[in-house]
């Protein structure tokens, strides 16, 4: 190649088509070719080697992303939705673990995941919250269906929810107190099937007129007793199978229970919950297992309410015009008997521990409400929720329990 110096600049001789110059080489020719022509001027001259061309769009890679899940025994229909409410995604996948991943993986951007409390939502939540910004396990009796109900609609409606943040959360705990829930649910359903099986074996007598008032029926000892009373050779074999289910029952209830006050003895939450009084190991394994933690509850009303022991009273009109002003009446509202939506092990564990007391630490406590007109019932529903809100104290502040201080009965 042959060159021409011409003012300090180097202009290639190259024969090339004005197309396949690239912009740097178009404006060092066209600066030659004006130096040629006696017109350069070197003020009008912008030295730079950037192209011309548009520059790609930046696709954001931070792009919030809110995802539904309407999730079922055999498939999943999922809806993700952007910022604005766009539906960006639509798919039906089955409810399976690497199936369930791989969609979440494909998602770029910040991800935040909501699907309704269900079977599935324990397993769910600990596969997909590794790997999401957020997950939302939301309580389905408080969304209010509109319109028509499919599962894509679901799945659109749960997604929308979210990105409004209208939800209500159902608390899933750590996954250090996972075995001692585990425990908890198996200990649980023993005590259910054995109080299924005691009801049927009273029903038996109860329906041939035969009084079976009391546990003497449940009693190895007096089996003979009781068989004799039955007229057929059919109904004591039945009697006999459920005697002999009761002892398999009570048998494994008894080894649930063992390992259940095991697990709960490596939590050091357990020897603040045990010294507090009607709350033995087993009862606090169960408060630990079900709560996890106090910081779930800022007031002790709200774990009340959790607990099932929290009064509804409800009133309307409340507000009347005087003299041109408005002033509320001085009506008492109505009281509705407990709060329905609980936590029924919770609920059993405190109102086991009030009946405990009332026969046994706080009995003149307890007899004192019962002479001021209080029913039975009430002051034992008194005496649940003084030890709940007992119990949420001293979880908190990690003390425990002491009967000198007795005005913290009073004041719970």
């Amino acid at each position: 190649m042959h060159h021409r110096r011409t003012v300090g600049l180097v202009i290639p001789c190259q024969v090339a088509s004005p197309q396949s110059l690239t912009p740097f080489h178009q404006t060092q020719r066209s600066v030659a070719r004006s130096m040629k022509k006696g017109r350069f001027n070197s003020d009008k001259v912008v030295a730079s080697s950037s192209t011309t061309t548009k520059p790609l769009k930046e696709r954001p890679m931070n792009q919030i992303k809110y995802i539904g899940m309407d999730v079922h025994k055999a498939t999943t229909v999922i809806a993700v939705q952007d910022k604005v409410g766009k539906v960006l995604a639509e798919a039906i996948i089955e409810t399976k673990a690497s199936t369930i991943l791989d969609f979440i993986k494909g998602q770029r951007g910040t991800l935040h995941v909501t699907f309704e409390e269900g079977t599935q939502a324990a397993w769910l939540y600990d596969l997909i919250r590794p790997h999401v910004s957020d997950v939302v396990v939301c309580d389905p009796r408080k969304i209010v269906n509109q319109g028509q109900k499919t599962d894509k609609v679901d799945a659109k409606r749960l997604a929308e929810l979210l990105r409004t943040k209208v939800l209500t959360p159902v608390y899933h705990g750590e996954k250090s107190i996972k075995a001692l829930r585990e425990l908890v649910q198996s200990y649980s359903s023993m005590i259910q099937d054995g109080t299924r099986i005691k009801n049927r074996l009273k029903a038996l007598f109860r329906g041939r007129g035969i009084d079976c008032g009391g546990s003497s029926v449940y009693n190895p000892d007096e089996r003979k007793h009781w068989l004799a009373k039955l007229d057929s050779t059919a109904i004591r074999a039945r009697a006999d199978r459920l005697w002999e289910e009761l002892d398999c029952v009570e048998r494994l209830c008894e080894e649930a229970q063992q390992e259940l006050v095991a697990e709960a003895r490596k939590h050091a939450a357990i020897r603040i919950l045990k010294s507090i009084p009607g709350i033995g190991e087993l009862r606090a394994a169960m408060v630990l297992a079900i709560a996890v933690t106090p910081h779930r509850f800022r007031t002790k009303r709200q774990f009340w309410t959790y607990c099932g022991l929290s009064v509804i009273t409800k009133t309307s009109s409340e507000y009347e015009l005087v003299n041109g002003r408005v002033s509320r009446k001085n009506k008492r509202p109505l009281v509705r008997g407990l709060n329905q939506n609980y936590n029924r092990v919770l609920k059993g564990v405190f109102k086991g521990a009030a009946k405990t007391v009332a026969a046994g630490p706080w009995k003149s406590h307890f007899d004192a409400m019962v002479a001021k007109g209080i029913r039975e019932s009430s002051a034992r529903l008194t005496l649940a929720r003084k030890i709940a809100a007992i119990t949420l104290t001293l979880w908190k502040t990690g003390g425990r329990y002491d009967d000198k201080k007795a005005m913290i009965l009073h004041a719970a």
